[in-house]
């Protein structure tokens, strides 16, 4: 359980003593402390808050283990939307109701495990093609999208950001191997450790010396820096897809 305000975590606590299968293992006030605890391999759901102590709780979403669920319980009701972009189990009110609460628990044996979900975002088999459409869900969020219209896909430990050309972007419980393992090799480039790039949809990049690239890509929010190691490799692809007139 993680929240700041210790009268809402004694409400929560005192209503989930009548749902004898939920034990609480942690109780956390600070995002730091948050942070610790969710590194703990002993837990299958965590209630979050969305402002705690020294940072924002969907900054923890990362943290949470996989195979985890996470249920919001917050004050605010304008953090819904993107609590199930998440992949949140459930997003509740403060203060709980019992009848509330006890929906929300309810719906962990109905809802499909992480590992689930993320089997069905990408067909299997073979790599796909650039002109093959993939499947995209968070949470209430999906959509179909052609895979020449991913931009950038950025890890977030077992979670990724994928950038689409139009500024929007979903998150996902996938590796970014995964995305790696499947993505047209003709096109997609793992430009630094934690980041994939469609090298046909970086608009130009900028040099700092030997050291650094920055790729400004379609879509993206900011430039990605890419590794001064795989700069080679890079600038040739890049020439290769965009040979000189």
């Amino acid at each position: 359980m993680i929240e700041d305000e210790s009268l809402a975590r004694a409400d929560l606590r005192a209503k989930l003593t009548v749902h004898p299968d939920v034990t609480i293992v942690a109780e956390a006030a600070t995002f730091q402390t948050a942070r610790a605890l969710l590194a703990r391999p002993d837990y299958d759901l965590v209630f979050l808050d969305i402002q705690l102590i020294g940072g924002n709780s969907f900054d923890l979403v990362a943290e949470v283990r996989p195979g985890a669920r996470i249920i919001f319980a917050t004050a605010y009701d304008s953090y819904a939307l993107r609590a199930f972009e998440v992949n949140a189990l459930d997003y509740l009110l403060k203060p709980v109701a019992p009848a509330r609460l006890a929906k929300a628990l309810g719906r962990i044996s109905l809802a499909p495990s992480p590992a689930e979900e993320a089997a069905a975002e990408l067909p299997p088999g073979p790599a796909l093609r650039l002109d093959d459409t993939v499947y995209l869900k968070a949470g209430l969020k999906a959509r179909f999208t052609p895979v020449s219209e991913i931009s950038l896909i950025s890890a977030r430990d077992n979670y990724t950001e994928v950038w689409l050309a139009d500024g929007s972007k979903i998150f996902l419980r996938k590796s970014l191997k995964a995305w790696e393992d499947t993505l047209p090799v003709t096109h997609f480039m793992r430009v630094h450790r934690t980041q994939i790039v469609n090298l046909a949809r970086v608009l130009r990049y900028q040099r700092d010396g030997d050291e650094h690239t920055l790729l400004f890509v379609e879509g993206a929010g900011e430039p990605v820096a890419a590794s001064r190691y795989r700069w080679r490799e890079l600038r040739e692809r890049l020439t290769a897809l965009r040979p000189a007139p």
